[in-house]
Order: structure tokens, then C-alpha cells, then sequence
């Protein structure tokens, strides 16, 4: 597999009214084309910072980041697209117009930037709700919306920052589902940050674990196991009860 995302020795100190805080040290990670790789680590532990710095939005202090050799010195959105938990749509633009916004950015024509994002509204499950304002859309929806529009601009890379994390549990799921269903059609890149076990266990194809602040690599895992996935196999028993065992001690460090 090809390493399309390469980070080396990466670190991020802030600097904040109580002093300088570290949030990331020396962190070295690759990512291949098409995989599926979630950063999971317990709270303030540098995931969205480090999820930044791969989509230009922050300058690394330290060392490398490089995307098919290309080294990252600020946003690029012909090869990276970013969804947020806030889903971040305009008030007053329906459904369809949210998801052109990026085209329009672009400068693609009218009558083309509204073929493609009809297009994606299918797929998306947002065919009938093309003329709807935010307002009218339940949360899934809305965030169905934020990553159309992501998708629209047809990136190699899709960097999603804990993209379900203001949803309930059910819809938490059957999003992960619909995402998984999308990503197995595009095979883009994903970076995907949670704070949930099951969606980590449920859509990657590897986790990468972080320490807790300042955030390193602490353990990879690998999770070749074809979908659906069954949670309740012993296999994903056993891999969540390890993933859980690191993230647990990372937490409890993170609290002292």
C-alpha cells in the first residue's frame, strides 16, 4: 500500500495565559491510500490538533508532514477536505446549495457544480430534502450535508474531526454504517478522530492510540477483518478489550 499521508516527528506547543502546553511530541505516523485510519486517545490528548496540522489548519512546530511527497505548508483543498463535529452549514443555503459551496469556491460553473451535487444527494440519502434550509434537517442530516460537501470537491483525502460526536448513539451508528457504506464506494483516505470504541472497532481499517498530553503514538492496531463487522465476535471482543485497556490507562493519566 502506498503511504499517501507521511508524519514525522511532529511536535505542537501552545502557548496559553498559564504558560506553554505541549499537545503533541515527536509523533510519526503513516497513512496508506484507501485506508480507513482513526486516532483515538482520551481527551486533550493533541487528536484534533494533529488532525490540523494533516489539513494545513496548523503549523506543526517540529518536523514533517507530507502528503504523496508533497510537504503540507497550509491548506490545500484540491487534495484535502475537512468535516468538523459543528457541521458548519450557511443558514441560508438549503441542502443543495451547502453542498455546491466548496464547487463554488472552485469556480465550477453553475449549471456543472449543481450536476455534481445533485448527484451526490442520492447516495447521501438527501434526494427529497435537496430544497430544505439546516433549520428543517434533523442532526444526522445536517451532518450528511457537511460531508456532501466535503465529497463534492472530490479530495483524495477526507479528515474527519469526531464527525458524529453531537449525534445519539442510535444515529451514531447507522451514520457509521451509511459512512462506511460511502467510503467503501469512493476508497478515498479517511482520517476519522472518535472518542468511541465502536465506531473505531466498527469502520477502520487500523486505530492509532495516543498517549495522553502530550499526545505520541502509543500502539497501533490492526484490523484486517472484513464488513459488516460482527461486534460480538470473539476477534472484536478480545481487540476491543485490549483497545480499551490502553485508552483506559491513558485516561486515568490524563486525569492526575
Amino acid at each position: 500500500m502506498h503511504d499517501l499521508i507521511v508524519v514525522e516527528g511532529v511536535s505542537k506547543r501552545y502557548v496559553t495565559s498559564s504558560g506553554p502546553v505541549d499537545a503533541l511530541r515527536d509523533v510519526s505516523l503513516s497513512v496508506g491510500t484507501g485506508e480507513f485510519c482513526t486516532l483515538i486517545g482520551p481527551s486533550g490528548c493533541g487528536k484534533s490538533t494533529l488532525l490540523g496540522i494533516l489539513g494545513g489548519l496548523v503549523g506543526a512546530d517540529d518536523g514533517r508532514v507530507a502528503i504523496d511527497g508533497r510537504p503540507v505548508d497550509g491548506p490545500d483543498p484540491r487534495r484535502v477536505a475537512t468535516v468538523f463535529q459543528d457541521p458548519g452549514l450557511f443558514p441560508w443555503r438549503t441542502t443543495l446549495e451547502n453542498v455546491e459551496f466548496g464547487l463554488e469556491l472552485q469556480g465550477m460553473p453553475a449549471a456543472r457544480r449543481r450536476r455534481v451535487a445533485t448527484d451526490l444527494l442520492g447516495p447521501l440519502g438527501l434526494r427529497d430534502f435537496a430544497a430544505k434550509y439546516p433549520r428543517e434537517l434533523s442532526g444526522g442530516m445536517r451532518q450528511r450535508v457537511a460531508i456532501g460537501r466535503a465529497l463534492a470537491i472530490d479530495t483524495p483525502i477526507v479528515l474527519m474531526d469526531e464527525p458524529f460526536g453531537a449525534l445519539d448513539e442510535q444515529t451514531r451508528v447507522l451514520m457509521g454504517e451509511w459512512l462506511l457504506e460511502i467510503w467503501r464506494r469512493t476508497r478515498k483516505t479517511i482520517v476519522f478522530v472518535t472518542h468511541s470504541l465502536h465506531e473505531a472497532l466498527a469502520l477502520s481499517t487500523r486505530v492509532v492510540i495516543m498517549t495522553a498530553r502530550p499526545g505520541r503514538i502509543k500502539s497501533v492496531l490492526e484490523l484486517p477483518m472484513p464488513y459488516p463487522r460482527a461486534m460480538e465476535s470473539p476477534e472484536l471482543v478480545g481487540l476491543r478489550a485490549k483497545l480499551w485497556s490502553d485508552i483506559r490507562d491513558e485516561s486515568l493519566r490524563a486525569m492526575q
